[in-house]
């Protein structure tokens, strides 16, 4: 491989652990390979990115963060109206950050739209990181036309697409708002290519799947207690999680069930007093090493999410899909269309479906070749050094 001149890269996302988590061991990888990176990151993530190695750029985000999932409210607009409006408000402050330290590329998170008018107003290249599902050829049509039209016809909606096109304009670029929001210029798609509906659809000229960018992550370890025969891991990520009665319903399932021990993940909008009394075969955390779990685990209770989604594959894990939001339903669809899991809805998750549920899948010799395979394709995608590899193949002068 040619050696490359050290460059600084900019990194952009938001303060949200399922957009920062997936670039950090692939920041960790550039600074190993000499580059300057720097991070453009609320407060909250500071500390996170600088243990990757990065310098943090400090900036004042108005999003909803993951300590208040409901903020985000319930139609299509509440949930792409607060990143326009964020992005407003942060782009003279990124501006400043960066004023006599440009970089000599941008990666920059889907959700980090002044980093694409920034990269524009440099003249540097630019690579999106997509921790979840991309567009494909006939996208628009399919899924684009029918979600945004409506959205059009209403006060809103209109406000919303007017003010995106007006601040696309003013900054000097020819780009369509659904083209600015979807359609990056260069994009490496961190999650397996398994996960992705319509594959074979996509423009592998722009997007390149490298599968999840993991490292040995500093998480922390889990030992497996001593006479557990099988584990259960059940996590509904970091955000969604204030899901009381559903918590209750898997200590009902599984409370007492001969040869499992369960690990049991909160989050931290529910307090473990109301659970009510916990068998001696559960532990109940508000945060648990994930990764470390589910290299030891036999099966996997995941809201779907592209994080849980890809480890649940990495580690072969049979899952039972519990989605929660956005992408998770989707992602849901697809690994029970992979035969790997199966999607629950939360409405439908009693003690009685989730303990058959896992015992089956768990006990399924077809569902365990499947994960094998699907192992040893997402495994062959390259992770975090193909990432590192195609970044550096983008610096000016490669």
């Amino acid at each position: 491989m040619t050696a490359h001149r050290p460059a600084h890269i900019a990194m952009f996302s938001i303060a949200a652990s399922g957009h920062v988590n997936p670039s950090l061991e692939v920041i960790r990888e550039l600074v190993a390979r000499g580059h300057r990176v720097t991070y453009a990151i609320p407060e909250s993530f500071a500390d996170k990115v600088a243990a990757a190695g990065a310098e943090p750029k400090i900036w004042t985000s108005t999003l909803p963060t993951d300590d208040d999932p409901d903020a985000w409210g319930t139609e299509l607009i509440d949930n792409i109206e607060p990143f326009l409006t964020d992005a407003l408000q942060a782009l003279p402050q990124l501006e400043k950050l960066y004023e006599g330290d440009e970089p000599d590329l941008v990666l920059y998170d889907i959700t980090a739209y002044p980093a694409r008018v920034l990269a524009h107003r440099w003249g540097v290249p630019i690579v999106q990181f997509s921790p979840n599902l991309v567009a494909w050829k006939g996208y628009e049509e399919e899924v684009g036309k029918p979600l945004f039209d409506p959205l059009k016809e209403t006060e809103r909606g209109k406000a919303f697409f007017d003010t995106f096109a007006g601040w696309i304009a003013e900054n000097g670029m020819d780009l369509s708002v659904e083209n600015f929001m979807g359609r990056p210029d260069r994009c490496l798609v961190v999650i397996p290519k398994a996960l992705q509906p319509n594959a074979d659809r996509v423009d592998e000229s722009v997007y390149t799947f490298v599968g999840a960018c993991q490292g040995e992550r500093a998480e922390g370890e889990w030992a497996r207690p001593e006479g557990a025969g099988k584990v259960l891991l059940v996590s509904l990520g970091s955000t969604f999680t204030k899901q009381p009665g559903f918590y209750r319903e898997c200590v009902k399932a599984f409370g007492d069930l001969p040869d499992w021990h369960v690990v049991l993940q909160i989050g931290k909008h529910v307090e473990v007093a109301e659970l009510g009394e916990i068998p001696a075969n559960i532990e109940v955390h508000n945060w648990v090493p994930q990764l470390a779990i589910l290299r030891q685990a036999d099966a996997f209770i995941t809201h779907a999410g592209a994080g849980g989604s890809q480890e649940g594959l990495a580690t072969a894990t049979p899952m039972i899909a519990v989605p929660q939001a956005v992408d998770q339903f989707g992602n849901a669809d697809m690994l029970q269309a992979l035969g790997v899991a199966r999607h629950i809805p939360t409405e439908e998750a009693t003690a009685e479906v989730l303990r058959e549920a896992v015992l089956t899948i768990s006990a399924d010799p077809e569902v365990a070749r499947r994960l094998a395979d699907l192992q040893t394709q997402t495994a062959a995608e390259g992770g975090t050094k193909r990432a590192a590899d195609l970044i550096e193949a983008e610096l000016p002068g490669h």
